[in-house]
Protein backbone atom coordinates (compact mmCIF):
# COMPACT_ATOMS: atom_id res chain seq x y z
CA UNK A 1 0.00 0.00 0.00
CA UNK A 2 1.27 3.52 -1.02
CA UNK A 3 1.36 6.51 1.66
CA UNK A 4 -2.30 8.53 1.79
CA UNK A 5 -3.68 10.89 4.10
CA UNK A 6 -7.16 9.47 4.98
CA UNK A 7 -9.68 10.34 7.63
CA UNK A 8 -11.20 7.85 10.25
CA UNK A 9 -14.30 8.51 8.80
CA UNK A 10 -12.95 6.78 5.36
CA UNK A 11 -11.44 3.91 7.48
CA UNK A 12 -14.55 3.21 9.17
CA UNK A 13 -16.22 3.15 5.90
CA UNK A 14 -14.19 1.21 4.88
CA UNK A 15 -14.50 -1.17 7.43
CA UNK A 16 -10.83 -1.04 8.65
CA UNK A 17 -11.25 0.47 12.01
CA UNK A 18 -14.37 0.14 14.77
CA UNK A 19 -14.87 3.68 16.41
CA UNK A 20 -17.27 4.17 19.61
CA UNK A 21 -18.21 6.18 22.08
CA UNK A 22 -18.97 4.90 25.49
CA UNK A 23 -22.93 4.78 26.64
CA UNK A 24 -23.30 2.42 29.32
CA UNK A 25 -26.77 1.61 30.62
CA UNK A 26 -28.05 0.57 33.96
CA UNK A 27 -29.60 -2.95 34.17
CA UNK A 28 -32.02 -4.66 36.32
CA UNK A 29 -31.36 -5.69 39.98
CA UNK A 30 -29.48 -9.10 40.15
CA UNK A 31 -26.97 -8.98 37.17
CA UNK A 32 -23.63 -8.80 37.23
CA UNK A 33 -22.12 -5.63 36.97
CA UNK A 34 -18.90 -4.23 34.81
CA UNK A 35 -16.24 -1.71 36.75
CA UNK A 36 -16.63 1.77 34.77
CA UNK A 37 -13.65 3.14 33.14
CA UNK A 38 -13.90 7.05 33.62
CA UNK A 39 -11.45 10.22 32.26
CA UNK A 40 -9.78 9.87 35.38
CA UNK A 41 -8.93 6.29 34.76
CA UNK A 42 -6.96 7.14 31.96
CA UNK A 43 -3.45 8.13 32.10
CA UNK A 44 -0.27 8.76 29.98
CA UNK A 45 -0.17 5.15 27.90
CA UNK A 46 -2.05 3.27 30.43
CA UNK A 47 -4.98 2.32 33.18
CA UNK A 48 -5.08 3.38 36.20
CA UNK A 49 -4.84 0.75 38.93
CA UNK A 50 -7.26 -1.65 38.26
CA UNK A 51 -8.03 -1.94 41.72
CA UNK A 52 -8.99 1.85 42.14
CA UNK A 53 -11.77 1.80 39.22
CA UNK A 54 -14.83 1.53 40.86
CA UNK A 55 -17.39 -1.07 39.96
CA UNK A 56 -21.20 0.07 39.13
CA UNK A 57 -24.52 -1.30 37.78
CA UNK A 58 -23.66 -1.65 34.64
CA UNK A 59 -24.11 -5.03 32.40
CA UNK A 60 -22.55 -6.34 29.03
CA UNK A 61 -25.13 -7.70 27.79
CA UNK A 62 -26.54 -4.52 27.44
CA UNK A 63 -23.60 -2.69 26.17
CA UNK A 64 -22.61 -4.52 23.27
CA UNK A 65 -19.17 -3.33 21.44
CA UNK A 66 -19.17 -0.09 24.27
CA UNK A 67 -17.04 -3.56 26.24
CA UNK A 68 -13.69 -2.61 26.47
CA UNK A 69 -11.25 -5.64 24.70
CA UNK A 70 -7.58 -6.27 24.67
CA UNK A 71 -5.53 -3.75 22.61
CA UNK A 72 -8.57 -1.41 21.91
CA UNK A 73 -7.04 2.34 21.63
CA UNK A 74 -9.08 4.82 24.43
CA UNK A 75 -9.60 8.53 24.22
CA UNK A 76 -10.36 10.91 26.24
CA UNK A 77 -13.11 13.27 24.70
CA UNK A 78 -14.49 15.47 27.55
CA UNK A 79 -13.18 17.61 30.33
CA UNK A 80 -9.46 16.73 30.09
CA UNK A 81 -9.51 15.83 26.40
CA UNK A 82 -6.40 13.66 24.61
CA UNK A 83 -5.43 11.58 27.21
CA UNK A 84 -4.93 7.86 25.47
CA UNK A 85 -4.11 4.75 26.95
CA UNK A 86 -4.09 1.07 25.47
CA UNK A 87 -6.40 -1.69 26.68
CA UNK A 88 -4.11 -4.34 28.67
CA UNK A 89 -4.25 -7.79 27.11
CA UNK A 90 -4.91 -9.30 30.46
CA UNK A 91 -7.28 -7.93 33.28
CA UNK A 92 -10.89 -7.43 33.61
CA UNK A 93 -13.28 -5.77 31.13
CA UNK A 94 -14.81 -2.64 31.25
CA UNK A 95 -17.83 -0.42 30.16
CA UNK A 96 -16.68 2.97 28.85
CA UNK A 97 -18.13 5.73 30.21
CA UNK A 98 -19.89 8.78 27.76
CA UNK A 99 -16.29 10.67 28.35
CA UNK A 100 -14.45 8.24 26.26
CA UNK A 101 -14.12 7.01 22.59
CA UNK A 102 -12.67 3.68 22.03
CA UNK A 103 -10.83 2.14 18.44
CA UNK A 104 -10.46 -0.56 17.00
CA UNK A 105 -8.58 -1.15 13.82
CA UNK A 106 -9.18 -4.47 11.81
CA UNK A 107 -5.99 -7.17 12.88
CA UNK A 108 -5.45 -7.37 9.33
CA UNK A 109 -6.27 -3.87 8.14
CA UNK A 110 -4.18 -0.74 6.40
CA UNK A 111 -3.53 0.66 10.36
CA UNK A 112 -1.58 -0.82 12.83
CA UNK A 113 -3.23 -0.45 16.43
CA UNK A 114 -0.57 0.97 18.02
CA UNK A 115 0.82 3.06 15.53
CA UNK A 116 -3.15 4.77 16.33
CA UNK A 117 -1.98 5.18 19.86
CA UNK A 118 0.75 7.22 19.05
CA UNK A 119 -0.68 9.63 16.00
CA UNK A 120 -2.95 10.31 19.09
CA UNK A 121 0.54 11.57 20.88
CA UNK A 122 1.30 13.20 17.92
CA UNK A 123 1.02 16.88 16.89
CA UNK A 124 -0.69 16.07 14.14
CA UNK A 125 -3.45 15.28 16.36
CA UNK A 126 -3.23 17.60 18.76
CA UNK A 127 -3.45 20.49 16.06
CA UNK A 128 -6.48 19.14 14.82
CA UNK A 129 -8.49 18.07 18.02
CA UNK A 130 -7.34 21.74 19.55
CA UNK A 131 -8.98 23.78 16.57
CA UNK A 132 -12.18 21.62 17.37
CA UNK A 133 -12.05 21.18 21.56
CA UNK A 134 -12.87 24.54 22.53
CA UNK A 135 -16.33 25.25 20.34
CA UNK A 136 -18.62 25.11 22.95
CA UNK A 137 -18.84 26.94 26.27
CA UNK A 138 -18.62 24.23 28.37
CA UNK A 139 -15.37 22.26 29.73
CA UNK A 140 -13.07 21.29 26.58
CA UNK A 141 -15.22 18.53 24.07
CA UNK A 142 -14.67 17.25 20.69
CA UNK A 143 -17.19 14.91 20.19
CA UNK A 144 -17.26 11.72 17.80
CA UNK A 145 -18.13 13.31 14.70
CA UNK A 146 -15.32 15.52 15.03
CA UNK A 147 -12.89 12.82 15.93
CA UNK A 148 -13.77 10.79 12.40
CA UNK A 149 -13.08 13.96 10.17
CA UNK A 150 -9.43 13.72 11.41
CA UNK A 151 -6.79 13.37 8.80
CA UNK A 152 -3.72 11.27 9.48
CA UNK A 153 -0.54 10.27 7.59
CA UNK A 154 -0.89 6.31 6.44
CA UNK A 155 1.66 5.14 5.48
CA UNK A 156 2.73 1.41 4.42
CA UNK A 157 1.84 -1.23 7.23
CA UNK A 158 5.65 -2.20 7.29
CA UNK A 159 6.78 1.29 7.96
CA UNK A 160 4.34 1.76 10.74
CA UNK A 161 5.03 -1.74 12.69
CA UNK A 162 8.49 0.18 12.38
CA UNK A 163 8.11 2.78 14.01
CA UNK A 164 5.82 1.17 16.43
CA UNK A 165 9.02 -0.95 17.11
CA UNK A 166 11.61 2.26 17.69
CA UNK A 167 8.91 3.99 19.93
CA UNK A 168 7.87 0.86 21.83
CA UNK A 169 11.26 0.04 22.67
CA UNK A 170 11.63 3.28 24.29
CA UNK A 171 7.88 2.18 26.12
CA UNK A 172 9.14 -1.30 27.18
CA UNK A 173 11.87 -0.27 29.05
CA UNK A 174 9.91 2.54 31.03
CA UNK A 175 7.06 -0.30 31.52
CA UNK A 176 10.28 -2.44 32.78
CA UNK A 177 11.48 0.34 35.11
CA UNK A 178 8.28 0.74 36.67
CA UNK A 179 8.07 -2.86 37.43
CA UNK A 180 11.51 -2.33 38.94
CA UNK A 181 10.17 0.49 41.11
CA UNK A 182 6.83 -1.27 42.24
CA UNK A 183 8.96 -4.04 42.91
CA UNK A 184 11.31 -2.00 45.16
CA UNK A 185 8.46 -0.51 46.84
CA UNK A 186 6.92 -3.07 48.13
CA UNK A 187 10.50 -4.60 49.78
CA UNK A 188 10.95 -1.52 51.15
CA UNK A 189 7.59 -2.03 53.25
CA UNK A 190 8.31 -5.35 54.15
CA UNK A 191 11.53 -4.62 55.61
CA UNK A 192 10.14 -1.82 57.87
CA UNK A 193 6.83 -3.57 58.79
CA UNK A 194 9.40 -6.88 59.61
CA UNK A 195 11.52 -4.37 62.09
CA UNK A 196 10.59 -5.98 65.42
CA UNK A 197 10.48 -3.19 67.60
CA UNK A 198 7.90 0.31 66.29
CA UNK A 199 6.77 2.55 69.19
CA UNK A 200 4.45 5.15 68.46
CA UNK A 201 6.33 8.73 68.75
CA UNK A 202 4.34 11.90 67.78
CA UNK A 203 6.02 13.17 64.42
CA UNK A 204 7.61 15.98 65.85
CA UNK A 205 9.49 13.65 68.19
CA UNK A 206 11.44 12.50 64.83
CA UNK A 207 10.82 14.88 61.96
CA UNK A 208 10.16 18.62 61.13
CA UNK A 209 6.75 19.84 59.36
CA UNK A 210 6.71 22.07 57.35
CA UNK A 211 3.32 23.25 55.84
CA UNK A 212 2.95 24.92 51.98
CA UNK A 213 1.98 27.94 50.90
CA UNK A 214 0.82 29.22 47.73
CA UNK A 215 2.61 32.67 46.26
CA UNK A 216 1.28 34.86 43.69
CA UNK A 217 0.09 33.50 40.86
CA UNK A 218 2.12 35.61 38.32
CA UNK A 219 5.26 33.78 39.66
CA UNK A 220 4.75 30.53 38.38
CA UNK A 221 5.69 29.79 34.62
CA UNK A 222 6.25 26.59 32.74
CA UNK A 223 9.71 27.40 31.14
CA UNK A 224 11.81 25.99 34.36
CA UNK A 225 12.45 29.69 35.62
CA UNK A 226 13.11 29.69 39.47
CA UNK A 227 12.46 25.93 41.34
CA UNK A 228 10.00 23.05 40.65
CA UNK A 229 6.69 24.00 42.30
CA UNK A 230 4.50 21.43 43.65
CA UNK A 231 0.88 22.18 44.55
CA UNK A 232 -0.81 19.00 45.19
CA UNK A 233 -1.58 15.47 44.14
CA UNK A 234 -1.89 16.23 40.53
CA UNK A 235 1.56 16.49 40.48
CA UNK A 236 2.59 13.82 41.98
CA UNK A 237 3.71 10.32 40.14
CA UNK A 238 5.02 6.66 41.35
CA UNK A 239 7.24 8.21 44.10
CA UNK A 240 8.25 11.33 42.96
CA UNK A 241 6.62 14.58 41.54
CA UNK A 242 7.00 15.16 37.97
CA UNK A 243 7.75 18.66 36.20
CA UNK A 244 4.30 21.17 35.32
CA UNK A 245 5.00 24.50 36.91
CA UNK A 246 8.02 26.28 37.92
CA UNK A 247 7.93 29.49 40.31
CA UNK A 248 10.27 32.63 41.16
CA UNK A 249 9.55 33.46 44.43
CA UNK A 250 8.92 30.21 46.28
CA UNK A 251 8.11 30.63 49.73
CA UNK A 252 7.76 27.36 51.56
CA UNK A 253 10.33 24.64 50.39
CA UNK A 254 11.02 21.37 50.55
CA UNK A 255 14.60 19.78 50.04
CA UNK A 256 15.65 16.88 48.19
CA UNK A 257 14.15 13.78 50.06
CA UNK A 258 11.42 15.26 51.80
CA UNK A 259 8.34 13.68 52.39
CA UNK A 260 5.26 15.52 50.57
CA UNK A 261 1.90 14.67 52.02
CA UNK A 262 -0.60 15.90 50.44
CA UNK A 263 -3.03 17.62 53.58
CA UNK A 264 -5.77 17.98 51.01
CA UNK A 265 -8.36 16.01 49.24
CA UNK A 266 -6.93 12.72 49.32
CA UNK A 267 -5.33 13.49 52.60
CA UNK A 268 -2.33 11.13 52.99
CA UNK A 269 -1.18 10.85 49.76
CA UNK A 270 2.59 10.51 49.86
CA UNK A 271 5.76 11.57 47.30
CA UNK A 272 9.69 12.48 47.47
CA UNK A 273 11.06 15.22 46.65
CA UNK A 274 14.26 14.66 44.74
CA UNK A 275 14.97 17.91 44.48
CA UNK A 276 14.73 21.33 46.44
CA UNK A 277 11.84 22.43 45.84
CA UNK A 278 8.65 24.90 46.21
CA UNK A 279 5.60 23.55 47.86
CA UNK A 280 2.00 24.97 47.56
CA UNK A 281 -1.00 24.76 50.41
CA UNK A 282 -2.20 21.27 49.52
CA UNK A 283 1.07 19.99 50.38
CA UNK A 284 3.45 19.77 53.77
CA UNK A 285 6.99 18.94 54.05
CA UNK A 286 8.22 16.53 56.44
CA UNK A 287 12.02 15.95 56.88
CA UNK A 288 13.96 13.80 58.82
CA UNK A 289 17.55 14.55 58.44
CA UNK A 290 18.98 11.27 59.41
CA UNK A 291 16.02 8.83 58.82
CA UNK A 292 14.46 10.11 55.84
CA UNK A 293 13.68 6.69 54.31
CA UNK A 294 12.56 5.30 57.62
CA UNK A 295 10.54 8.53 57.53
CA UNK A 296 8.55 7.75 54.11
CA UNK A 297 7.51 4.05 55.32
CA UNK A 298 6.61 5.14 58.38
CA UNK A 299 4.19 7.94 57.09
CA UNK A 300 3.34 5.21 54.23
CA UNK A 301 2.60 2.00 55.96
CA UNK A 302 -0.64 3.19 58.39
CA UNK A 303 -3.08 4.76 56.18
CA UNK A 304 -5.94 4.60 58.93
CA UNK A 305 -3.82 7.92 60.74
CA UNK A 306 -5.59 9.75 57.80
CA UNK A 307 -8.57 8.51 57.74
CA UNK A 308 -10.62 11.00 60.20
CA UNK A 309 -9.54 13.89 58.23
CA UNK A 310 -10.53 12.56 55.12
CA UNK A 311 -14.10 14.36 56.17
CA UNK A 312 -12.43 17.53 57.80
CA UNK A 313 -13.75 20.67 56.34
CA UNK A 314 -17.03 21.56 54.56
CA UNK A 315 -16.29 19.76 50.92
CA UNK A 316 -13.18 18.12 50.82
CA UNK A 317 -11.10 16.63 53.65
CA UNK A 318 -8.04 18.58 54.57
CA UNK A 319 -5.35 18.33 57.82
CA UNK A 320 -4.35 21.18 58.86
CA UNK A 321 -0.95 22.17 60.85
CA UNK A 322 -2.19 21.80 64.28
CA UNK A 323 -3.39 18.40 63.74
CA UNK A 324 -0.71 17.41 60.94
CA UNK A 325 1.92 17.53 64.43
CA UNK A 326 -0.60 15.38 66.56
CA UNK A 327 0.01 12.61 64.23
CA UNK A 328 1.74 9.37 65.64
CA UNK A 329 3.74 7.03 63.81
CA UNK A 330 5.35 3.71 64.18
CA UNK A 331 9.55 4.50 64.80
CA UNK A 332 11.75 1.98 65.09
CA UNK A 333 13.77 2.09 68.25
CA UNK A 334 17.30 2.90 68.14
CA UNK A 335 18.94 -0.46 68.10
CA UNK A 336 17.14 -1.34 64.69
CA UNK A 337 17.07 1.83 63.12
CA UNK A 338 20.34 2.06 61.68
CA UNK A 339 20.75 -0.95 59.86
CA UNK A 340 16.80 -0.74 58.57
CA UNK A 341 17.86 3.21 56.94
CA UNK A 342 20.83 1.49 55.36
CA UNK A 343 18.63 -1.06 54.04
CA UNK A 344 15.59 1.24 52.61
CA UNK A 345 18.53 3.29 51.30
CA UNK A 346 19.91 0.89 48.80
CA UNK A 347 16.25 0.37 47.71
CA UNK A 348 15.95 3.76 47.03
CA UNK A 349 18.66 4.54 45.24
CA UNK A 350 17.13 1.63 42.79
CA UNK A 351 13.85 3.44 42.82
CA UNK A 352 15.42 6.48 41.65
CA UNK A 353 17.93 5.18 38.78
CA UNK A 354 15.06 3.40 37.26
CA UNK A 355 13.01 6.78 37.09
CA UNK A 356 15.48 9.33 36.14
CA UNK A 357 16.12 6.36 33.27
CA UNK A 358 12.65 6.21 32.55
CA UNK A 359 12.74 10.08 32.49
CA UNK A 360 15.26 9.95 29.97
CA UNK A 361 13.65 7.56 27.93
CA UNK A 362 10.26 9.06 27.82
CA UNK A 363 11.65 12.93 26.93
CA UNK A 364 13.52 10.41 23.54
CA UNK A 365 10.43 9.40 23.42
CA UNK A 366 8.93 12.38 22.96
CA UNK A 367 11.33 13.85 21.09
CA UNK A 368 11.50 11.69 18.24
CA UNK A 369 7.59 10.54 17.54
CA UNK A 370 6.26 13.61 16.19
CA UNK A 371 9.72 13.27 13.51
CA UNK A 372 8.79 9.60 13.22
CA UNK A 373 5.03 10.14 12.70
CA UNK A 374 5.93 13.29 10.24
CA UNK A 375 8.38 11.03 8.13
CA UNK A 376 10.99 13.95 8.63
CA UNK A 377 13.22 11.15 10.22
CA UNK A 378 14.35 7.66 9.05
CA UNK A 379 13.44 4.34 10.81
CA UNK A 380 17.08 3.31 10.80
CA UNK A 381 18.29 6.34 12.13
CA UNK A 382 16.10 6.57 14.79
CA UNK A 383 16.40 2.79 16.31
CA UNK A 384 20.52 3.68 16.22
CA UNK A 385 19.44 6.50 18.64
CA UNK A 386 17.02 4.47 20.62
CA UNK A 387 19.55 1.34 20.70
CA UNK A 388 22.16 3.79 22.51
CA UNK A 389 19.44 5.07 24.24
CA UNK A 390 18.43 1.35 25.88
Amino acid sequence: MTERTVSLAELVEENQIEVGAGRPRSVPQGQDPLPILRVADVLDGKIESLDSISSSDFHSQDLGPKVSRPGDIVLTVKGTVGRVALMPIEGPRFAYSPQLCYFRPRVTGPLVARYLYYWFKSADFWIQANALKGQTDMADFISLGDILSLKLRLPSRAQQEDVVSVLGALDDKIAVNEHITATASELAAVHYLATPERELVKITDVAQVTMGQSPPGETFNEQGIGLPFYQGTRDFGFRFPGYRVWCTAVTRQAEENNVLVSVRAPVGQINVAAELCGIGRGLASVRSEKYPRVLLQALSADESIWLPYEAEGTVFGSINKKQFTQLEIGWPTSEFIDYLESQLSALDQRIRRATEESRTLAALRDTLLPQLMSGKLQVRDAEKIVEDAV
